[in-house]
């Protein structure tokens, strides 16, 4: 595969490690995140011999510590990282690591020379790194008529402001996904994603069930035309530092679109077509 279809691992991955020994609280974790404003750390093993044996993302803080009720001053990040850590090998290509991200349903994932990992890869990067390509699958859809009608969700989360972030947590939970739209008098005013409620909730140790997701919602929504390009999308996304965009049609909000998409897209539609230049 060519670097114009997305460039390799190394191109785009992170060396600098988040990284985090096993006993370390759920509150202390998301304030950390919170603090660097990344969404994962990787966690320590306790015996130095085993490297890093997982990951503790802001997915599994919502989902196993918040929506479980779960007391993130006592809970450690060894109870609900996820392990062992996917890896690829840094000579690898993005395609590869869009391909792995969705066959196991991660946003992260190491990076190793050796035995070692030395770098963090995150969707974000895929897409940046596809949208970047100067051919590739990105690039194939930018003569389809509204893409972004293509790749966006039309079934829309939402919640009511009044409700707790608990409820929240626990809705993200049921239906695995990491925003919703928050309604107030029957209007569509913000969103609150799962980066709302670590670093605006968790992380300030919030009372989940008394505190409302008024008190964190990301507010106004940012929104694009649907009649806009993939790259439009991916360039608000990045300047407004989220992973969300809400879609508009003639003023009105008709679907929500996803980092996670725009990786899903290159992963499933393209997979045939560039497995063979490999």
């Amino acid at each position: 595969m060519t670097t114009q279809a997305g460039g390799t691992v190394k191109d785009f991955m992170h060396r600098y490690l988040e990284v985090a020994p096993p006993d370390t609280t759920a509150v202390f974790a998301a304030e950390r995140m919170a603090a660097r404003r990344v969404g994962s750390l990787l966690v320590e093993s306790a015996d130095p011999k085993r490297g890093l044996p997982g990951i503790v993302t802001e997915t599994d803080l919502v989902r196993k510590v918040l929506a479980a009720e779960l007391d993130p001053t006592v809970t450690m990040v060894d109870q609900v990282m996820a392990g062992p850590i996917v890896t690829i090998p840094a000579e690898r290509s993005m395609l590869d690591a869009s391909h792995l991200m969705e066959t196991h349903h991660v946003r992260h994932l190491g990076v190793v020379e050796g035995r070692d990992i030395v770098g963090l890869v995150s969707v974000r990067d895929l897409v940046r790194s596809f949208v970047d390509a100067e051919s590739g699958p990105v690039c194939a859809l930018d003569d389809v008529y509204r893409p972004l009608s293509v790749l966006m969700a039309t079934t829309l989360g939402t919640i009511r402001s009044e409700e707790s972030l608990l409820v929240a947590a626990q809705q993200m939970r049921e239906k695995r996904i990491g925003s919703l739209l928050v309604i107030e008098a029957g209007e569509i005013v913000g969103i609150v994603t799962e980066s709302d409620l670590v670093r605006k909730g968790l992380a300030s140790n919030r009372n989940p069930g008394g505190t409302r997701v008024s008190a964190v919602v990301s507010a106004p929504l940012i929104a694009i035309d649907i009649n806009r390009t993939i790259r439009d999308a991916s360039q608000v996304m990045a300047e407004q530092g989220v992973r969300h965009l809400a879609v508009r049609e003639n003023g009105k909000i008709v679907g929500l679109l996803s980092i996670r998409d725009l990786v899903k897209m290159v992963s499933v539609r393209d997979r045939p077509r560039f497995l063979g230049n490999t």
